[in-house]
């Protein structure tokens, strides 16, 4: 890591670190952020030279980030070997990262919910935690219909929405209001 600057190099150990908090080893997330902060295409060899990672290392860490669609594959013209990069737009790495994180933990939990949900209670206590898991699922099922929804908006306008934040909350509360006010008016 000598070659890299030492801002470079924090930012490549941080992230190594919080990977292994999101459930990828530390190795391939030093990997990833050398690529995304580099953010230009580079080759195995490149990658282990600049991490002093064995190259067998690399390529499972690299075999990792294509599982997770964090990198894609590319060749130069003249060149016979491959080299990765990030996607470029910061959005779309944001969504890989969440539909991976679904596929990989929410649509097991639904399965399972499910199967849960469609046996036969066998006691009160049977009885109570289906009802428990029941509520489970439907907040399950409601935050899976919403990312759906956020999926398909274009990025300006997923940021102009996190960037609204809790006037989202006062906006639904005014109308609210509103509602109320209307249907005072109704009993009239």
């Amino acid at each position: 890591m000598d070659s890299l600057s030492p801002l470079t190099q924090r930012f490549i150990l941080h992230f190594g670190e919080m990977g292994s908090r999101w459930g990828i080893n530390r190795t391939v997330g030093q990997m990833y952020a050398l690529l995304y902060v580099l953010g230009k295409p580079l080759n195995a060899d490149e990658i282990a030279e600049h991490l002093s990672f064995s190259r067998s290392n690399v390529s499972m860490g690299l075999k990792e980030l294509q599982a997770w669609r964090l990198v894609k594959l590319m060749h130069k013209p003249g060149d016979r070997r491959e080299y990765f990069e990030p996607p470029k737009d910061i959005w779309d790495i944001f969504k890989a990262l969440l539909e991976e994180r679904r596929r990989r933990e929410i649509e097991p939990t639904l399965s399972m919910l499910r199967d849960a949900l469609l046996e036969s209670p066998a006691s009160e206590e049977d009885k109570l935690a289906q009802e428990r898991m029941r509520e489970m699922y439907q907040l399950i099922e409601l935050s899976t219909s919403w990312f759906d929804d956020v999926q398909r908006l274009s990025p300006e306008t997923l940021a102009s929405l996190m960037k609204m934040g809790s006037k989202v909350g006062k906006l639904l509360d005014i109308r609210d209001k509103f509602r109320f006010s209307d249907a005072e008016k109704d009993e009239k």
